[in-house]
């Protein structure tokens, strides 16, 4: 699952580089350690305490407890799982990439590392896709993404939970093989590294061009999803202007595209780059000046995408009313009652006529903003009761 879980020895996953064929390549630049260290750190601090404090509004002043809460909570535990590796990798860019545990603690963060990222990347598309079906869903897909629950051992669970709890369990399932399995010639010094992949370690390399096509394809759903949820109340915002609520119809619809945003920004570059390191790690080794480059734009772009965990709690700022008034509250309460701006930001989701998956919003507003005559819409027939 991880591309850079254990070492190798310079001179067996390059060519040798001098122009007199006497000095082994180095592929890690040493002007990157403290950038990288520096990055990490921040991103830890940053995630922590925003990942921490959205955990505790859900856990606790999150009154709601629909499908979309219990998607939250398991993303904001896999940013933390995730964010408890950094400080592994601050360390041993702080030691001149040195690593000082031995491979077996290597092969343990670097695959948590990965394996939390896209536990992260599969439960930010089903959110997607929650929004999605409430929107448009008739009959059992509304249901599915409501408070629906299936049986499972003889008892009736909520679906949201069963969903979380199979992916926890598959992630396992493909994470404990990779960290059992040892790479050829490791070296108990080296982590977090390029390396060609050896005959006996092939498959870790496929396995990562498989977790790409699936975040490439994650990546088009969500594309999908959003942007029908988008091009519809943008449509319910001009189609009705003079309605008190229809401003807030263009906000909530470009807020929808915020999660796309970070996969653009934090996921994209990263699974862009990655089939060009996999192709490098299955071909044996590279010449120098090629392997370096592979290994610095690929620090860069995993840099990028770890950056998610500290931004996916301004997310849940953009697209949940309670994640804001908490926040306010803990600021201090003068931001609720400093007159009409900060309260009419708190309150957006409430007096907002959107989808309950998207805002809790009062039904009457949706059929006046639909349609002329009053009838049952696809937007009128969602119950209230979303993500506040």
């Amino acid at each position: 699952m991880s591309s850079t879980l254990s070492s190798l020895p310079p001179a067996l996953f390059t060519a040798p580089a001098a122009a007199n064929g006497s000095d082994a390549c180095v592929v890690e630049d040493p002007a990157l350690r403290l950038p990288l260290a520096a990055g990490y750190s921040l991103i830890f601090l940053l995630g922590l305490a925003g990942n921490l404090f959205a955990l505790w509004v859900f856990l606790f002043l999150h009154s709601s407890r629909n499908s979309v809460r219990v998607l939250l909570i398991h993303c904001a535990v896999a940013d933390l799982v995730l964010l408890a590796c950094l400080p592994f990798r601050v360390a041993y860019h702080l030691n001149g990439n040195r690593w000082a545990l031995g491979p077996a603690a290597c092969s343990l963060v670097g695959n948590l590392f990965y394996m939390n990222m896209y536990v992260s990347i599969t439960l930010l598309g089903l959110i997607g896709l929650h929004r999605y079906l409430r929107l448009r869903g008739r009959g059992r897909a509304r249901s599915f993404a409501g408070s629906g629950s299936c049986a499972c051992g003889g008892r009736r669970w909520p679906w949201s939970w069963v969903l979380c709890g199979g992916l926890w369990a598959l992630s396992l399932a493909a994470a404990v093989p990779m960290i059992a399995a040892a790479e050829d010639h490791d070296t108990a010094d080296k982590c977090f590294h390029y390396r060609p992949r050896s005959h006996g370690a092939k498959a870790k390399a496929y396995f990562n061009a498989a977790l790409v096509g699936f975040f490439w394809l994650v990546f088009a759903a969500l594309a999908v999803c959003y942007a029908c949820i988008g091009l519809r109340l943008l449509r319910a915002s001009r189609n009705q202007p003079r309605l008190p609520n229809a401003q807030r119809y263009g906000r909530t619809a470009r807020k929808s595209f915020v999660v796309l945003l970070l996969f653009a920004v934090c996921f994209a570059p990263y699974h862009a780059f990655r089939p060009v390191y996999v192709h490098g790690q299955l071909h044996g080794p590279q010449p120098c000046q090629r392997a370096r480059l592979l290994e610095r734009v690929n620090e860069v772009m995993l840099l990028l995408s770890a950056l998610n965990s500290c931004l996916d709690p301004v997310m849940y700022f953009l697209l949940s009313g309670s994640v804001r008034r908490a926040a306010l509250r803990t600021l201090g309460g003068r931001f609720r009652s400093n007159g009409g701006g900060s309260n009419s930001s708190t309150t957006e989701g409430r007096r907002s006529s959107l989808p309950a998956s998207l805002l809790n919003t009062p039904r009457a507003s949706i059929c006046v903003a639909m349609a002329g005559p009053p009838r049952r819409t696809e937007l009128s027939a969602l119950p209230p009761g979303g993500l506040q």
